[in-house]
């Protein structure tokens, strides 16, 4: 029981250097391994912590309809402290990787094919190609203003594919640097910030150069980063531009299959003779498998909704301990650039999905 009190701050610093483990624990580590009653007592303050973070910042989005990801953020990162040291790192680290993993695996409950294949053609390749040139122009961009190469694709993907469930699960498969961490709670907030912003002002452009319903949809759905403000766009416009809005966002969802995939192969590839080859991960082979059980019909309502609500929670949950493992002055220091590179991919998918839309359809 005395040892349960003592800390140790060089092994704590050690765990938040330790990004490797599948579990969130390092692999190094004796208690690591600990099975049942062990692993949970080595986990459980910190997933109860940021799981609490995330219940407040779910009644907070509720009650005052602001985004609940950027909440589970800041009140993350207020935070800050539990993860330098004491009984909550482990469950912090746990709750970043394998909470975050089984979250993204079960957005697959919420797509089916038929879904994808009633949007026609023209939706489906106009979104195809804005996800691939806008992960590229992040990379480019990235390279021009001195950023990461792995900072470009991780904000490229999260502007491409669906806000901060994508930065996530891409996060969750790039190589690991000193800045993995920083990057990815950067991307999440300027994602989300931009996201509100298109929320307000995208409708009032498909307005304002009247597009009809469904063309306002595709715009809507192709180019606004968050699922719930795609939704709240959508619907201030028309119930049909809503539901349109909606499967074209679900498109886009479904493209985090094959490029989280594809980076996962290019980075173990990448790994070469430096280190062992890495696995599929697991959770994307989960997320494809959810898609085809959902689009044969085998997934009844209340438990694709329950699951919805369980990826919910646990993307919440992950983002607060993302939150947690970051300070403030980390975000500050990064300067003007990385907002210009998100900026950048946040302007190329407005212009070539509207592009799309007044030309092809």
């Amino acid at each position: 029981m005395a040892d349960d009190l003592q800390t140790d701050t060089q092994a704590a610093h050690g765990l938040f250097l330790s990004l490797d483990a599948m579990e969130g624990l390092p692999s190094v580590a004796a208690p690591a391994a600990t099975p049942g009653l062990g692993f949970i007592r080595a986990v459980y303050p910190g997933f109860l912590a940021a799981a609490t973070i995330a219940l407040a910042s779910t009644w907070l989005s509720t009650h005052y309809t602001a985004p609940v990801m950027l909440f589970a953020l800041l009140f993350g990162m207020a935070f800050h402290f539990l993860h330098e040291e004491g009984r909550c790192v482990r469950g912090i680290e746990f709750s970043s990787k394998a909470v975050l993993r089984l979250g993204v695996a079960l957005l697959g409950a919420k797509i089916t094919a038929a879904q994808i294949l009633g949007l026609g053609v023209m939706p489906i390749a106009t979104v195809v190609v804005a996800v691939i040139t806008t992960i590229g122009v992040g990379a480019l961009a990235a390279r021009i203003l001195g950023q990461s190469r792995s900072f470009g694709i991780l904000s490229g993907g999260a502007v491409g594919i669906c806000g901060a469930s994508a930065a996530l699960a891409i996060a969750s498969v790039l190589p690991r640097g000193p800045d993995s961490e920083r990057d990815t709670i950067l991307t999440v907030v300027l994602v989300t910030a931009l996201s509100t912003l298109a929320m307000i002002t995208y409708p009032l452009i498909a307005e304002g150069i009247g597009l009809d319903h469904v063309r306002a949809g595709i715009f809507l759905g192709g180019t606004i980063h968050d699922v719930a403000q795609v939704v709240g766009a959508g619907y201030t416009i028309s119930p049909q531009t809503g539901d349109i809005a909606t499967y074209v966002k679900l498109l886009r969802v479904t493209m985090l299959l094959p490029v989280v995939f594809s980076l996962a192969l290019f980075t173990a590839r990448g790994a070469g003779a430096a280190g062992p080859k890495a696995p599929i991960p697991l959770f994307l082979i989960g997320f494809a498998a959810l898609v085809a059980v959902n689009s044969f019909g085998l997934l009844s309502k209340p438990v694709v909704e329950a699951m919805s609500t369980v990826s919910r929670w646990c993307l919440v949950t992950a983002i607060a301990a993302l939150g947690m493992k970051t300070s403030f002055k980390a975000l500050i220091e990064v300067g003007w650039r990385p907002v210009a590179v998100m900026v950048a991919e946040t302007a190329w998918i407005g212009g070539l999905v509207m592009g799309a839309v007044l030309v092809f359809h």
